[in-house]
């Protein structure tokens, strides 16, 4: 039986055959040139992205990503290693709303007190660095704390990256007002005297083991010849609630969390711990004027700043370091932290990350000098 033989091909005669063949040979045509485009385009962005990644990852070390002007999207977090009420959280929250209006979004304050500002530095050194959480670190932190203890829960220079220094602040030697004058203590070498007396009688507040605030006073205990009992607090502010009660007996505090009770005659200020006196308190003498050639070559003050985790965008780094000294040169900001005996910051990242080096060598001479133990 004969098989049926396929029509043969008929060209097109007519106008609407001619059309339609010429319409289905665009659509063929238009198919496979998307394909092409498609497979060239993917070609491109592997061979884009093996450029970008190849140079990011050789300089893991050195460098942290850029992100594109996206960051803030959501709140930023500053942590601050201490109870409310201390300088660490005054300087804190003076920022926050500065930064809040800088950038469309808020900067909250995180009190995470305990060990001398540890924990809440731990918090930070181990948050994702993605510009979400700051550290308001401190000369205890991050200058005297790898010095004073044998192992600490992060490394404050391979864990964190410097962002600017917010403010440099005097110590300043307080006393309970109605202490001082029932012990006949008005200045320095008066309380030198008692204390001497009286060996292991007087007590000693302080922070928290670690600050500024314990080792000025295990500094001024070892030049003087001196023994106060040690008492650690979470933070100036619990601290000082107790040297206002009259609980404790002196403290070498940040200048700017004892003004108020300076001011209102509460607490007695017997001397600041800087070279210079300061102009917010420009009646009191340093420790090296007030205390003669036993104190000669006293200093001790405290600094504060802001850091982020290691691998924080360089970016955002560098957009916070630049509103944050864009505020502390306004006169409102300057007028406000001088007046609290502090003196602004606002350095560069590079200069931050060279002054706690030489802070971390400064201060490991004087726990080795002072003997200071963790209590």
């Amino acid at each position: 039986m004969a098989q049926p033989q396929p029509a043969p091909y008929q060209p097109a005669r007519t106008s609407a055959q001619i059309q339609a063949r010429s319409q289905a040979r665009s659509r063929r045509k238009a198919v496979a040139l998307a394909f092409t485009l498609s497979a060239l385009g993917a070609l491109a962005i592997a061979a884009a992205g093996s450029l970008l990644v190849a140079p990011g990852a050789a300089h893991a070390q050195t460098a942290a990503p850029t992100t594109g002007g996206g960051w803030p999207t959501k709140p930023v977090r500053i942590v601050v290693p201490f109870a409310p009420g201390g300088t660490t959280d005054i300087l804190a929250r003076a920022m926050a709303p500065e930064l809040s209006r800088a950038f469309g979004q808020q900067f909250i304050v995180d009190n995470r007190a305990g060990a001398g500002g540890n924990v809440g530095a731990e918090v930070v050194a181990k948050s994702p660095a993605d510009g979400y959480t700051l550290l308001m670190g401190t000369v205890g932190t991050h200058g005297i704390n790898r010095a004073l203890y044998a192992k600490l829960p992060y490394d404050p220079i391979k864990d964190f990256v410097p962002i600017t220094m917010v403010a440099a602040v005097p110590n300043v030697m307080v006393m309970n007002a109605d202490k001082a004058k029932a012990q006949g203590i008005s200045n320095v070498q008066d309380f030198i005297r008692v204390a001497k007396a009286s060996p292991g009688k007087m007590n000693m507040a302080s922070s928290g083991n670690g600050t500024s605030i314990h080792l000025a006073g295990e500094l001024f205990k070892s030049m003087t010849g001196t023994f106060m009992l040690h008492l650690p607090y979470r933070g100036s502010g619990p601290a000082l609630l107790d040297m206002v009660a009259g609980n404790a007996d002196v403290m070498f505090d940040n200048l700017p969390s004892s003004m108020a009770q300076i001011k209102a005659g509460k607490l007695t200020a017997l001397a600041v711990t800087s070279s210079q006196r300061s102009s917010a308190l420009p009646d009191v003498p340093t420790v090296e004027q007030a205390g003669g050639p036993t104190l000669k070559g006293y200093e001790a003050s405290s600094w504060f700043g802001l850091l982020a985790p290691a691998g924080t965008p360089a970016d955002i780094v560098n957009r916070i370091q630049q509103e944050v000294a864009k505020s502390l040169a306004t006169p409102a900001m300057k007028e406000r932290l001088v007046a609290q005996g502090a003196i602004p910051g606002g350095n560069t990242p590079a200069d931050f990350a060279r002054h706690i080096d030489n802070e971390h060598k400064k201060w490991a001479q004087v726990v080795k000098t002072s003997g200071a133990k963790v209590d």
